[in-house]
């Protein structure tokens, strides 16, 4: 279902663009009036994808808080696996952050092609100027979350949903429970609104698509494949972070990891889902690598379920990508900011559908930045690329943390005589 969709919403970006070309070209008054209504629906399928994003964004903080303290205080391997997993995303984010950064500096977008595309779809954002860091640091705390959320301080939503979501660890487990359920139900009803949207995605992309080619022609299409293989590069790139590890903590092991993981990554590869991945990374990692089942049955499902090295890599990349395409550059705060919000959002929305996460994901990340989320409807049309390596980036930090955390099986209960 959602390989189709990406196809249909791949192939709704390639007719936008050469239908809006061509109107563009020959196109007369009255086509030019139909084209702009045909905007207006790709902004009304905007709105609705946007309309989901505070509420999707706290309530899977908030659960993605509860379930990684339930998760670190379920014993000594769990709590290591989590220390481990919290690194490597900060490396991960750090590392997405200035290898994008770099890329453009060697390999600069076309400021006309970037124009056009940012042109046929703003309107919606305001441009936000870099504050100072003495007027930054006191926003950080919202003087009234409600406020914030109508005004899509997405920064501010963070860090109450990770104060709020801390504090819900301390109450009963009773009272835990019952929020953690509330708030689990808020975000599967905001993952089904984001569904229904995107079954409208074909539509939307080309209706944005064709705005991008009434304003461009088909000089938007060089700046959309510079996109595709710069974020592809920079999330592929990350997956050779978990070959080092193992060079620096299992060298012995080294030829057997990657023997191990080659049909993992070839399934990752075809399937795009670490979660299908798991049964065959379980057999890998207890046959091929001989890791104790008393680990990979504990580290490999907390993997699945809250660590996914490559997701702050490519947000970020992505977002500076975005904030390059309408000509900013944040402040050294701003950039602070992403980084920690790509951190946090990378547990909470392990779990959702790719375009639903390519949302929910990149749209906190560029707010923080102060960069405009239009843009992403566009890119959500060729996520379907960058996201095959999404998936074997992650499944290959997930094989390569379990070796590394072999040492901590816990020791087989004995009968007492």
């Amino acid at each position: 279902m959602i390989k189709s969709l990406s196809l249909f919403v791949l192939g709704a970006l390639v007719a936008g663009l050469v239908t809006g070309s061509a109107l563009f070209a020959y196109g007369g008054p009255a086509a030019l009036r139909a084209a702009e209504v045909v905007e207006a629906l790709g902004a009304l399928w905007l709105n609705a994808l946007r309309m989901t994003i505070v509420p999707l964004v706290f309530s899977l903080l908030v659960t993605g808080v509860a379930s990684a303290a339930d998760a670190a205080a379920t014993g000594r391997l769990a709590a290591r696996a989590f220390a481990l997993f919290a690194i490597m995303l900060v490396i991960g984010a750090l590392f997405g952050l200035f290898a994008m950064s770099g890329l453009i500096a060697l390999w600069p977008v076309d400021p006309q092609g970037a124009a056009a595309m940012t042109a046929a779809v703003e309107g919606q954002s305001t441009v936000q100027v870099p504050p100072g860091f003495a007027a930054w640091l006191p926003t950080l705390a919202p003087s009234n979350p409600i406020r914030a959320a109508a005004e899509d301080a997405i920064l501010q939503i963070v860090v109450f949903g990770l104060i709020f979501g801390f504090a819900l660890t301390r109450l009963p487990q009773a009272q835990r429970g019952l929020l953690t359920q509330v708030f689990r139900a808020l975000a599967e009803t905001m993952i089904v609104i984001v569904r229904w949207v995107l079954l409208a995605a074909p539509v939307g992309v080309f209706a944005l698509a064709l705005g991008i080619g009434l304003r461009a022609g088909l000089g938007a299409a060089g700046v959309l494949a510079q996109y595709v293989v710069m974020v592809t590069g920079v999330t592929a790139a990350i997956a050779l972070l978990p070959y080092g590890l193992i060079l620096l903590t299992r060298r012995s092991r080294f030829a057997d990891f990657i023997r191990a993981t080659a049909p993992v990554q070839a399934l990752a590869f075809s399937t795009q889902s670490s979660l299908a991945c798991l049964p065959v990374m379980l057999e890998k990692a207890q046959d091929d690598l001989r890791v104790p089942p008393r680990v990979a049955g504990v580290v490999l499902p907390l993997a699945v379920a809250i660590f996914r090295l490559s997701s702050p890599v490519a947000n970020l990349a992505v977002a500076v990508f975005v904030a390059h395409l309408y000509g900013l550059s944040p402040s050294f705060a701003q950039f602070a900011a992403a980084v920690a919000v790509a951190f946090v959002i990378s547990i909470g929305t392990v779990g959702l559908p790719g375009q639903a996460s390519f949302f929910a994901s990149i749209a906190p990340i560029c707010v923080a930045l102060g960069v405009p989320v239009e843009i992403l409807a566009v890119l959500l049309a060729v996520e379907v690329i960058p996201d095959i390596f999404r998936t074997v980036g992650n499944v290959t930090a997930d094989m390569a943390v379990t070796v590394v955390l072999e040492d901590e099986a816990p020791e087989p209960a004995t009968a007492l005589g």
